[in-house]
């Protein structure tokens, strides 16, 4: 059976409204009951890239099923016999594959990733009363149930709310999963690579600036723009709305720029529906016959990640630093909305593409990234993630800057749009560089002690603060001897 994901419409009701959502095709159809499981992931805010993984688990099993006909009578042995080939590969050490899938060894994360899909999948079709579970629910060993408690409690004991929770957790912790793979390694608080001071300017002017069309040229920097000035996500960035860059009433030569959510977002101009409705999801139909870009699938689709806004009306404010780049933003957006209003656009998205071929339709973050890439090669660098050449990188850059300027941690959580204090401490670790010249240093000064006598230390309150503060700041984030948020 060949199984491939495909986009389908599904209309549910008289309405004649679709849901666009993936769904599997194979020789004999659709099949109905994965159409059915998407759609209640769609309904629960499942993110479509969350819902498309969810699908590759599904079609993994269904080729492992193809290929092992009449090879299992119980569907809890097949499931654990096909996680162990994720882990194992189906290739011999001669080079072949009977089976004909010819998989290679998935990493532990993604196994786990796998397992997690599949085990959602299968209760959801047991509680339909579908099909059995593949992987069913057994009474946990001591140290599974230490581990959830551990989980459980983590995961509780910063909620404001906590108090007024139910407490019985025994149920929880006392059961675990008959297959729950592999334990990763462990991952450190690492740094959070990001792109590279020394290479900024140079990237600013003549890679993404060195463009042969100037349209373009002035579009990426404005982007850029938003992801190091400001710290938005590229996606955030490529969701940007015309109608949402102001100039400051205090300033009308500094910028203010608001990204709002396309599906709870107050809609421009105090718009209203024929109903009243004032949202964007609303906007976006009945202006323009378009849905949300974070409901499509397909190149056009963005993400949307933040779980915080900035105000009611659910939109993220742009918060420029060094302020400098406020100035220099509306430079350049007044000389790019002269180059988009020659360009015919039936939506509202600022960034537009200049490319014969799609002129006017929004840019999609595919081609940005193309363009991305195309402009480190123009200063000699290649895509790099791991040395923070990568959109991503400019996002950690600006955590960077905020925290090596000393700004107070609740203001960088404001201004990186977290949701609580711990998401920003990859950016208080120390680089890999930072620890081997702290440790040159502190080598060279040991030699300089060395021959000194020794006297009795001083007593501070940094001294004092690094003992007996476990109670009421269990996460070191200020006190210890190295606060995770404090000041260095």
């Amino acid at each position: 059976m060949i199984a491939t994901k495909v986009t389908a419409k599904i209309v549910e009701d008289s309405s004649g409204i679709a849901t666009e959502i993936p769904v599997i095709l194979t020789d004999e159809g659709v099949l109905e009951s994965v159409a059915d499981y998407v759609l209640s992931l769609h309904v629960n805010g499942t993110s479509q890239s969350t819902i498309s993984k969810h699908i590759q688990s599904i079609i993994l099993l269904i080729e492992f099923m193809d290929a092992n006909k009449s090879m299992f009578n119980d569907p809890e042995d097949l499931f654990r016999v096909f996680v162990r080939r994720l882990y194992s590969g189906t290739v011999g050490d001669d080079g072949l594959d009977p089976s004909g899938l010819y998989w290679i060894p998935a990493t532990t994360d993604t196994v786990s990733r796998h397992i997690s899909h599949l085990t959602s999948f299968t209760q959801w079709m047991s509680d339909q009363g579908l099909g059995k579970e593949l992987n069913t629910l057994r009474s946990a060993t001591k140290h599974e149930e230490r581990i959830q408690y551990a989980a459980w409690f983590r995961r509780n004991r910063n909620d404001f709310l906590g108090h007024i929770k139910d407490k019985s957790f025994n149920t929880t912790v006392k059961r675990a999963r008959s297959i729950k793979g592999r334990t990763p390694l462990a991952k450190t608080e690492d740094d959070a690579i990001a792109f590279p001071a020394k290479h900024f300017e140079n990237f600013y002017l003549n890679g993404v600036g060195g463009a042969s069309d100037p349209r373009v040229a002035l579009r990426d920097k404005l982007i850029l723009l938003l992801m190091q000035g400001a710290g938005f996500r590229a996606s955030e960035a490529l969701l940007l709305w015309v109608t949402d860059v102001f100039e400051d009433p205090n300033d009308n030569d500094a910028v203010i720029v608001r990204i709002y959510n396309e599906i709870d977002g107050k809609a421009p101009d105090n718009w209203k529906s024929r109903k009243g409705v004032n949202k964007r999801k609303a906007y976006l139909q009945e202006k323009y016959g378009r849905i949300p870009r974070q409901e499509m699938l397909g190149t056009q689709s963005l993400g949307w990640k933040s779980r915080v806004v900035d105000h009611k009306d659910s939109y993220l404010e742009g918060y420029f630093f060094p302020n400098e780049y406020r100035y220099v933003f509306m430079k350049l957006w007044r000389e790019y909305l002269v180059n988009r209003a020659a360009v015919p656009c039936n939506h509202p998205y600022a960034f537009i593409s200049f490319d014969p071929r799609h002129l006017g339709n929004p840019y999609t973050q595919n081609a940005f990234n193309q363009n991305y890439a195309a402009g480190l090669r123009r200063i000699g660098l290649a895509p790099n993630k791991a040395e923070g050449l990568d959109p991503h990188g400019h996002r950690h850059r600006y955590g960077r800057v905020l925290t090596e300027a000393g700004v107070d941690p609740l203001i960088r959580k404001k201004c990186l749009h977290h949701k609580s204090l711990e998401s920003q401490t990859v950016y208080t670790m120390p680089s890999s560089q930072q620890v081997s010249n702290s440790l040159s240093n502190a080598s060279e000064q040991l030699k300089l002690e060395s021959d000194k006598p020794k006297l009795g230390s001083s007593f501070d309150w940094k001294t004092l603060a690094e003992h007996g503060f476990e109670d009421i700041d269990p996460d070191g984030y200020f006190t210890g001897k190295n606060p995770r948020l404090g000041k260095k």
